[in-house]
């Protein structure tokens, strides 16, 4: 009876302890895996098609973190549903930095607010980094639209209410919730034609299936400087420096501004220290002068710094573009 009792009292106490090794077990892993980061291939999900800037940043970033890790870096585009494909795979991926999101806007801080279910919560995922913003801009076929300004755009498209078709990036992209702020705000009215990202529905513009688009410039700019599109003007609170001689919508319609921006993020949990480390091997990819350079030639701003700075930001953006979404009244199913 004793040699049970004292054989129960040990079991006890194996169990007592447990706990305190599962812990312990999970800080050592979060630590070790952080220290052997990365050991295999990473892949960076990008939730719109290839061509555009949503996946020419990540590109450019990942092909020096290739080099600094000396392990590939894969982009991966995963389409559909203005990003919540590729962001709900991500999301339901193994928290381990091995996959991860570069995405604009939508799927981060803008589609909980317009679609009525998600396979998931993008305000789970672990922010990392903002790599950089870049402005969107109105953009005309200049075959289809005979207009040379914000003003005189604006009295055109009073005089062709609805019938003027607008190009987006698709539903709830921030193409799309552009378009409706100017409709908003100029009270005129547009047709809209989602597509499936900035590259073909830049291609529809070009052939003039489409009349007018707000898009990044990161693209957009060389179709505009072949003399294939317009650029009338630009959604920065500011004239850019680049491009000085280009007026900003706000010039004509006080307060508008409209930004994109590119970050990557995690999955939910993926460990703290995983997280910092590539938020700090992104600002240093960030601060080579090649990367500069490339960004420069997609109108990229960088962003950049610590992982606090990123997380505000999209806190503010969750805010920004949810008070859009109201004041047009925008419903998707």
């Amino acid at each position: 009876m004793r040699g049970s009792m004292l054989a129960l009292l040990a079991t006890s106490r194996k169990l007592a302890l447990l706990p305190m090794v599962l812990v312990l077990s999970a800080h050592f892993y979060a630590h070790a895996s952080a220290a052997d980061y990365p050991d295999r291939p990473v892949k960076i999900v990008v939730p719109f098609p290839a061509g555009g800037t949503a996946d020419a940043i990540p590109r450019i970033v990942a092909d020096w973190l290739s080099r600094k890790w000396s392990q590939p870096v894969v982009i991966e585009n995963r389409t559909g549903a203005a990003g919540n494909i590729g962001a709900e795979q991500v999301f339901h991926s193994a928290p381990d930095g091995y996959t991860l999101l570069s995405s604009p806007p939508p799927p981060l801080v803008i589609n909980h607010n317009l679609y009525p279910r998600l396979g998931f919560d993008p305000t789970k995922f672990e922010p990392i980094i903002v790599m950089a913003q870049v402005p969107n801009a109105l953009i005309i076929n200049p075959n289809s639209i005979k207009a040379s300004s914000v003003p005189e755009l604006i009295e055109y498209l009073k005089g062709n209410s609805d019938k003027t078709i607008c190009a987006t990036q698709g539903n709830g992209t921030t193409s799309h919730l552009t378009s409706e702020l100017f409709q908003l705000m100029a009270k005129v009215k547009l047709r809209h034609i989602p597509y499936r990202g900035s590259a073909p529905a830049l291609q529809g513009l070009v052939a003039g299936d489409v009349d007018v688009m707000f898009d990044n410039l990161g693209v957009s700019l060389a179709l505009v400087q072949a003399g294939k599109l317009k650029l009338l003007a630009v959604a920065s609170s500011e004239r850019l420096p680049a491009l000085p001689d280009v007026p900003t919508i706000a010039e004509t319609l006080p307060g508008f501004e409209a930004v994109a921006w590119y970050g990557i993020v995690a999955p939910p949990k993926t460990p703290k220290n995983i997280v910092d480390k590539i938020n700090a091997d992104v600002n240093e990819a960030l601060r080579q002068p090649r990367v500069q350079e490339q960004l420069k030639k997609l109108s990229a701003v960088i962003f950049g710094g610590a992982v606090d700075k990123s997380s505000a930001y999209m806190r503010e953006e969750i805010d920004r573009w949810a008070a859009v979404i109201k004041s047009a009244n925008i419903e998707l199913q």
